[in-house]
């Protein structure tokens, strides 16, 4: 890259903050523009497979979030009803030593810190609030980042990191809207000591039942539990983060067992988070124009996968915008030819793990077998596409 070359960053989020970061790791200099006041807090819990956390390490990031971190042990799959343990998958250090990288289970608001205080230390970033970038135009050889409030930026080329609804999306690609899949992820943060003394501490919880289930997992370094409901919902609100009733998630639970419902009613409060998909993309770049995490690939959280891919997104475009130099276009062209794949792959793992949790009746059944007389290592060496991902070459 020449000297000159530097990059706009729509949407300061775990999607922007990265790119920004990965970008600078390749000597790139980049301006991150977040529409709100502040960079974001809010959210609940969050995993962060090994193929996350490796980009973490490699950005610096991780010695800062560590301390915020837990490392589960193990994967605890239950049945909803019964609560009967079908199967226990190692993390831990078992995934640690098979992908060189640990997993961790973080409080958004944690992951977004430490990403933001590493950015803060970078002098090949700045970071700009209040500034919500909402269109693009061609300059020369690079493009013109227009604000809402009639900010101008120049850069070599613009990420639109901005999210589900993004606005710059829709410039390009005005059909690529956000459909509702008729459901919502309800969330809570309750304090460890209300998880029920016959369940795990150190572990991931999943509820399987029939058209629901429920993750449930430490965070804040154990001090807390992270729980998350997937259930059925009319509610199509466009949008991300809307206050829950305890009364509606409780009559969601009512088919599971009583450790669930107990643990469950010891949260104060409740968000919901409606679902969505999308259909996917022609490309993920449009001329000097790219897109990263939700902005160009929506995915369903039933591989808790979602911010990961935004990382692996970072730290592809950064490997192929610094192999292309000064040709610019050649490194888009890279990005969305070693993003293309990987990304369809995930989303269909994904959708298929949602319809494995919420199976009813005789799949059920069967489902239950499988996983109670299947070796538990052998199930996880099936992630290792996964979760061994590393950033290829452009």
């Amino acid at each position: 890259m020449t000297e000159q070359t530097n990059v706009a960053i729509a949407g300061g989020g775990i999607g922007g903050l990265t790119t920004a970061l990965a970008l600078a790791n390749a000597g790139i200099a980049s301006n991150v523009y977040e529409r709100r006041p502040a960079f974001p807090e809010e959210g609940a819990g969050i995993q962060i497979g090994p193929n996350g956390t490796r980009i973490l390490e490699q950005l610096g990031v991780a010695p800062i979030l560590q301390p915020a971190v837990a490392t589960p042990d193990v994967l605890s799959v239950r049945d909803g009803k019964s609560a009967k343990e079908l199967t226990r998958l190692p993390l831990g250090d078992w995934i640690a030593a098979r992908h060189g990288a640990p997993y961790w289970t973080a409080h958004r608001r944690d992951v977004h810190a430490a990403l933001r205080s590493r950015a803060e230390a970078e002098p090949l970033i700045s970071l700009h609030t209040g500034v919500e970038i909402d269109s693009v135009s061609r300059h020369r050889d690079g493009i013109i980042a227009h604000g809402a409030n009639g900010e101008q930026a120049t850069a070599s080329l613009l990420v639109a990191a901005d999210g589900l609804w993004s606005t710059l999306r829709q410039t390009f690609v005005p059909n690529a809207t956000p459909l509702p899949v008729g459901k919502s992820a309800f969330r809570s943060v309750i304090p460890a000591t209300a998880l029920p003394p016959e369940l795990t501490t150190n572990a991931v919880h999943i509820w399987l039942a029939s058209g629901a289930h429920a993750v449930h997992y430490p965070v804040n370094a154990g001090r807390d539990i992270a729980i998350v409901l997937i259930a059925k919902d009319s509610n199509l609100d466009a949008g991300w983060d809307f206050a829950a009733s305890r009364d509606i998630v409780q009559q969601k639970i009512t088919t599971f067992a009583v450790p669930l419902q107990t643990l469950v009613a010891s949260a104060a409060e409740w968000r919901r988070w409606p679902l969505y998909t999308m259909r996917p993309l022609p490309r993920f770049t449009a001329e000097r124009t790219v897109f990263v995490g939700d902005a160009a690939h929506p995915i369903l959280p039933f591989l808790a996968q979602g911010a990961v891919l935004a990382m692996e997104d970072a730290a592809t475009l950064a490997a192929c915008l610094a192999a292309a130099g000064d040709r610019i276009e050649d490194g888009l062209k890279s990005y969305d030819l070693n993003r293309s794949q990987r990304i369809a792959r995930v989303a269909s793992a994904s959708q298929r793990n949602g319809r494995i949790y919420q199976m009813s009746g005789a799949t059920a059944v069967v489902r239950n077998a499988v996983m109670a007389h299947t070796p538990p290592h052998r199930v996880m060496a099936g992630f290792d596409w996964l979760y061994g991902w590393r950033c290829p070459p452009c």
